[in-house]
């Protein structure tokens, strides 16, 4: 009887972790959704922007401060995770492509900075003493266009200024509910924009202000909506990892429960023909 106490145990266990995971599902479904339409509203804007510079001529040698190539000698690594765990490997495959990138500048003497957006990648980040970190985790509590905007015009300052040589992203991108893609981006320098030879012909423009000018105020506007897609896509992609983690915890639930039930009743069955022998052959012992 011990047995079956044990089982029943395990059985009431297993099947309040199903509810729970069930319910997180259905929780991350609807968060899913929000965010899926935000990055899928916000792409075609970035795109957009995108095609414009490069119809207007951004590869014809307009220098901004954006542009410039220079020794690296400070690295600035903008590490993208989430705030909360239970999204499986959604979190460690993104510190661990980070460490990657630390290890390597480390290893040819480039200073490095990291600025950490999502506490999984902070609280690890945290315990390397020797590591200058930024900690950014509330942007992803309401990530609004603004608070985000704000951070990026402070890289972009720091880089205009040379006090950063480069940055760079390391976030997973969103690619459908059941799928991320690890990315690894250069937000600064800036790379040329090149167009198509028939987008070349087709666009003839006349520019008011010049040319240069209208690339010095389009390349900021570019780089926030950039930094804004990194994030609503880590977001989304986020959401789609826990929903997928909390859907196969609870078809293993539902597998288990199935075969603890088996070992119950098998034990239970086992039990009471035991019994059953018990009673018969005390009755069998008393007719002797």
């Amino acid at each position: 009887m011990a047995n079956l106490k044990e089982v029943r145990t395990r059985i009431a266990s297993v099947s309040s972790t199903q509810q729970i995971t069930s319910a997180m599902k259905m929780v991350s479904a609807a968060k899913f959704r929000r965010a899926q339409n935000a990055i899928i509203g916000m792409r075609p804007y970035a795109a957009q922007l995108n095609e414009i510079l490069a119809d207007i001529g951004a590869d014809d040698g307009v220098q901004t401060p954006y542009h410039a190539v220079r020794p690296v000698q400070t690295v600035v690594l903008v590490v993208v995770t989430s705030n909360k765990g239970l999204c499986g490997a959604f979190n460690s495959n993104v510190i661990k492509l980070a460490q990657q990138r630390i290890d390597h500048y480390r290893a040819e003497g480039v200073a490095i900075r990291v600025v950490s957006i999502g506490r999984k990648a902070s609280e690890l980040l945290v315990r390397q003493k020797d590591l200058q970190l930024s900690v950014q985790d509330d942007l992803l509590d309401n990530p609004a266009f603004d608070a985000v905007a704000t951070l990026a015009d402070s890289l972009m300052a720091d880089f205009a200024e040379k006090r950063v040589d480069r940055v760079e992203l390391v976030y997973n991108q969103f690619k459908n509910s059941l799928s991320q893609v690890l990315s690894n981006e250069t937000f600064l320098p800036v790379g040329r924009t090149v167009a198509s030879a028939d987008r070349k012909q087709n666009n003839d423009y006349i520019f008011e202000p010049s040319k240069e000018e209208i690339l010095r105020e389009m390349i900021p506007l570019t780089l926030r909506s950039t930094f804004y897609r990194v994030v609503l896509d880590s977001l989304a992609a986020e959401h789609g990892a826990r929903m997928t983690a909390m859907q196969k915890a609870t078809d293993n639930a539902t597998e288990l429960l199935k075969d603890l039930r088996l070992s119950y009743n098998k034990a239970r069955q086992a039990a009471i023909t035991n019994e059953i022998i018990e009673i018969v052959s005390g009755s069998e012992a008393l007719k002797g």
